[in-house]
């Protein structure tokens, strides 16, 4: 038998301070999901909104490509794509939202430089340079905003899953040994009163 379980004054304090904390870390549990929940739902809205973006500029972005291609030939668009840098200022760094690291994706945009000479090139290579740097942008805040909705997610799966045991596993369990305790108490104290009045009682007739 768990010596914490024994009916003592001492054991019944300690029952009520465990009851007491594990309703205060639920009611904490509770308040980290919904705040995660919130943000969940305000990243999932942002989500949203950037991919219809990108599905726009993409569409955009291959008209302009196959319009450059009919006009300059797939062989030197495709040597002109060449020319642009590659991105390499791109920095993961991360934040915390309720204890929840979820990553901050930072760059510095380019300078909006063609690397390609006007008099050799028409618009169309101009129209599919720009239309797929928007795509460049829009696809790593993307990135960010999803794989931070995929941390909360996560986050918020095992906070739910620590409230539930709190609500339905420790705390029934804290509030049953608390009252168990105390009856036990009661019926000590019952018997220590029914005890004391019969020695009374025959000191009285003595």
């Amino acid at each position: 038998m768990d010596p914490r379980t024994f009916p003592t004054k001492g054991n019944l304090m300690l029952a009520k301070n465990s009851l007491a904390l594990a309703m205060q870390g639920y009611d904490l549990m509770d308040k980290k999901r919904n705040i995660l929940i919130r943000e969940l739902m305000n990243l999932i809205d942002q989500a949203k909104d950037i991919q219809e973006q990108i599905d726009v500029t993409f569409t955009y972005a291959y008209q302009c490509l196959q319009e450059a291609n009919i006009e300059h030939g797939i062989s030197e668009t495709d040597q002109l794509a060449y020319t642009v840098p590659i991105e390499d200022s791109i920095q993961i760094k991360s934040r915390s939202i309720m204890g929840t690291e979820i990553p901050l994706v930072t760059y510095t945009p380019d300078q909006n430089i063609p690397t390609y000479s006007f008099s050799t090139t028409r618009e169309s290579i101009d129209k599919a340079r720009e239309a797929f740097r928007k795509v460049k942008d829009l696809t790593i805040r993307l990135s960010m905003v999803e794989n931070s909705a995929y941390r909360l997610a996560a986050s918020i799966k095992k906070t739910q899953k620590r409230a539930n045991a709190l609500k339905n596993i420790t705390i029934p369990s804290y509030r049953s040994l608390v009252s168990e305790i105390s009856n036990a108490l009661e019926e000590k104290e019952r018997e220590e009163f029914t005890r004391l009045k019969v020695i009374k009682q025959r000191k009285n007739k003595a």
